[in-house]
């Protein structure tokens, strides 16, 4: 049973486990001829071989209010993505798989690389920033939501609630963030939000002084909850990052073009769990060190953007600020654990936060030798500028594809 205290700038949606999901479906199917939706998916191919999205797709082939539902498609070669087409073709919506590694994706790559716009490099960034491009050239849908393709724990609830906010005839929301705890039963997870996130959050209040930006930032519950929406407004003129800061990026895009009234979060769902990404302590080009490395470095762009002056001594101060509070945090994440009968190791969590501390510095020392580093993708209203013809491309090579 959830709460219902309001914390921070931004209006929380709590589930109090009064209405069904038959009524929100209900209420949404009523809405739709109004706004139109569609979802988008980002998927490697090796997910299609995993139980997680075999559920996700019977869930949603009971949906009926959804338009269009909108899947990338990573790391797959021919034979593959004729696979996926069959793994997907059981979905009753108009269903649309964006090949990335297919030679059509690739010549329109080719095309926006002589503009010196477009991905650089492949990940979840690229596949959602076209998954974008498809929404907004297929004209179908007033909003779109995004969640991931792994969630174990997958409810097609989740998706009711997500698009509910935006959906609403009066609410006037313009973008909806999920949240949720992470749990696989036995233990918590969610690490990189419960022990980098929140307490550098809150450092760098200590340490930056007053910021409407970290108070906005620390109102979300779960700030690197892959599951959000928006309206087709917000799509066109965002820009996003190319890297694990995807979901920092997103969060501060949007607050840098609308007001905090425009934004909510929702109660998905009450325990939530997908894969978990490795710790890799010593290497900071993948797993949970490279996603700190780029987080970090997203907050402090935002930061610098605002104005705020950025040093090697205020990185010291904010990584002294940081690990006592975290440590903190370990301390009542496992008086949690332990009241809920969930096992808590104390000693891994203590030993992560040290990594995470190291990285703070670490992305420091990164930002201020690479101050102009931007890894925001182009708004696909820039794409438009400098590719007049950019939706009917993609829209044809899609069409092509799937055809």
């Amino acid at each position: 049973m959830g709460d219902y205290f309001q914390n921070g700038p931004i209006t929380t949606l709590h589930d109090l486990g009064l209405r069904s999901n038959a009524e929100l479906e209900s209420d949404l199917g009523r809405w739709r001829s109004k706004r139109p939706m569609s979802l988008i998916i980002p998927s490697l191919y090796s997910e299609l071989d995993g139980d997680a999205l075999d559920h996700i797709v019977n869930e949603l082939a009971q949906v009926s209010y959804i338009d269009q539902i909108i899947i990338g498609l990573d790391q797959a070669d021919e034979r593959e993505f004729a696979h996926a087409r069959e793994f997907f073709g059981r979905l009753p919506q108009t269903t649309r798989i964006l090949w990335n590694d297919g030679p059509r994706l690739r010549a329109i790559e080719r095309q926006l690389a002589e503009h010196a716009i477009g991905p650089i490099e492949a990940g979840k960034g690229r596949n959602v920033w076209y998954c974008m491009g498809y929404f907004l050239a297929s004209g179908v849908g007033e909003v779109v939501g995004l969640h991931d393709a792994d969630i174990v724990t997958y409810d097609r609830s989740m998706v009711a609630r997500l698009f509910y906010p935006l959906v609403h005839p009066t609410f006037g929301y313009s973008f909806s963030k999920g949240y949720y705890f992470r749990t696989d039963g036995e233990r918590l997870n969610g690490r990189v939000a419960r022990l980098l996130v929140t307490p550098l959050i809150r450092a760098l209040r200590d340490s930056v002084g007053p910021s409407d930006y970290l108070d906005y930032l620390d109102s979300f519950r779960y700030p690197l909850a892959g599951e959000f929406a928006m309206h087709v407004n917000v799509v066109r003129n965002l820009r996003i990052p190319s890297d694990w800061g995807l979901e920092i990026g997103v969060l501060s895009e949007v607050h840098r073009r609308y007001t905090t009234q425009r934004i909510c979060q929702v109660d998905l769902a009450g325990a939530y769990d997908h894969k978990h990404q490795r710790v890799s302590y010593d290497d900071p080009t993948t797993g949970l060190l490279k996603m700190s490395l780029d987080i970090t470095k997203a907050m402090y762009r935002k930061l610098a953007i605002g104005g705020a002056v950025l040093s090697p001594e205020l990185f010291r101060t904010v990584k002294a600020s940081y690990y006592r509070t975290a440590l903190d945090m370990v301390e009542r994440y496992g008086n949690v654990a332990v009241m809920n009968g969930l096992d808590f190791d104390s000693h891994a969590e203590e030993t992560l936060v040290e990594m995470f501390a190291q990285a703070i510095m670490d992305a420091g020392d990164d930002f201020l030798a690479n101050p102009m580093e931007s890894p925001f993708l182009a708004s696909w209203a820039r794409v438009q500028s400098a590719v007049p013809d950019a939706f009917a491309l993609l829209s044809a090579a899609v069409e092509a594809d799937n055809s």
